[in-house]
C-alpha cells in the first residue's frame, strides 16, 4: 500500500472532525521544514492568507515537491496535498481531480472558502513550475 492510500485509509477510519484535525496537525508534524535559504520570495505561492512556500523540482520525469508554511492546520493540508501529488508526472498532474481527493478524505466540508482557494493556489503553483520544467 503507497502512503497516499494509507492517508486516505487514516482519514476515512475517522468519525469526526476533531479526529481528522489531529490526524491533520500530525501529518504536518511530518511535513519536514525547508531552510531560510528556501524560504525565498521566487519559492513563495501568491494567493494564499498564510505564506506557503514551494520548491518543484522534475527527476526522471517525476516531480519532487517541497512545501511548507508556518499555519499548524494549513501544514497538515499541505502534506496530504503532498501525498497526492509526489512522484506524479507533469502530464499526470493535468488530469488529477484534487477536489476528489479532499472529498475522499473527509476534508472538503471543513475547507473554508479562503483554505480551499489557497490551496488551488498550491496546485496552481506547482502545475505552473512542473510546465516550465518539463
Amino acid at each position: 500500500m503507497n502512503q497516499a492510500s494509507a492517508c486516505r485509509q487514516a482519514f476515512q477510519a475517522c468519525t469526526s472532525w476533531e479526529q481528522r484535525a489531529r490526524l491533520l496537525l500530525r501529518y504536518g508534524q511530518q511535513l519536514p521544514r525547508l531552510t531560510e535559504q528556501q524560504r525565498q520570495q521566487a519559492s513563495l505561492v501568491r494567493g494564499c492568507e498564510s505564506p506557503v512556500w514551494c520548491l518543484v523540482e522534475l527527476h526522471q520525469g517525476c516531480l519532487q515537491i517541497q512545501l511548507d508554511t508556518d499555519a499548524r492546520l494549513l501544514r497538515g493540508l499541505l502534506a496530504v496535498l503532498l501525498l497526492r501529488l509526489q512522484g506524479l508526472t507533469p502530464q499526470q498532474l493535468t488530469q488529477l481531480d484534487i477536489a476528489d481527493w479532499f472529498t475522499r478524505l473527509g476534508l472538503s466540508r471543513q475547507l473554508s472558502a479562503s483554505r480551499a482557494n489557497g490551496l488551488n493556489a498550491v496546485l496552481t503553483h506547482i502545475a505552473a513550475r512542473a510546465c516550465e520544467l518539463a
